[in-house]
């Protein structure tokens, strides 16, 4: 399995729980045999999608804009399972995963489908990558944490992801507590 995750850190600096599930996720992926990838967010030029609707009609399945987010959104596509790190922020993500999420419409295509009764994107590719956010709280927030849930759940939906699963932790968590729930949450998703 290629396994792709997006380190949405806002810093070159990591927080401690950011940097201990990224190295989890690591272990765990590449001792299982699945290929990985991380790309920090941080240390890329991505610049906020323009809303233009070009990647649409000018250059189909492509965006418009020629730095980092193009790599980014072709990398996802290639994936089987996409793993969105990222502090929760008012219960969504940070600003650098915000930037990369809004860059990968692309990947679908401008004419549209009912799903469940709702109106969403035509899929553009055959296939899409499992959905695995994992968000980290400074303290327990149980509404900022059903947001976060909710928007993943809308993502997943959006980006046509077979299987999503959603992992919140805390900065005062014990290690050991947050690698066991993360294990398990990778097995989950097939990892």
């Amino acid at each position: 399995m290629r396994v792709l995750l997006l380190n949405g850190s806002r810093t070159v600096q990591h927080d401690p729980t950011t940097e201990l599930i990224s190295k989890i996720c690591r272990q765990e992926l590449e001792k299982n045999g699945h290929l990985f990838k991380e790309i920090r967010l941080a240390e890329k030029k991505i610049a906020p999608c323009l809303g233009c609707f070009g990647c649409w009609v000018k250059t189909p399945g492509v965006c418009v804009i020629p730095d980092e987010g193009r790599e980014i959104a072709a990398s996802v596509i290639r994936s089987n399972l996409l793993i969105n790190l990222t502090s929760i922020t008012f219960g969504g993500y940070s600003s650098e995963l915000k930037k990369a999420m809004d860059r990968l419409i692309p990947l679908l295509s401008p004419f549209f489908m009912k799903i469940k009764g709702e109106v969403h994107h035509q899929t553009r590719y055959k296939s899409y990558p499992k959905l695995l956010n994992i968000g980290v709280l400074p303290e327990n927030d149980p509404k900022m944490a059903e947001l976060f849930r909710t928007l993943g759940e809308r993502n997943a939906i959006n980006l046509h992801s077979p299987l999503y699963r959603c992992g919140i932790y805390l900065n005062t968590q014990e290690p050991e507590a947050i690698s066991n729930n993360l294990v398990q949450l990778l097995k989950e998703v097939g990892a």
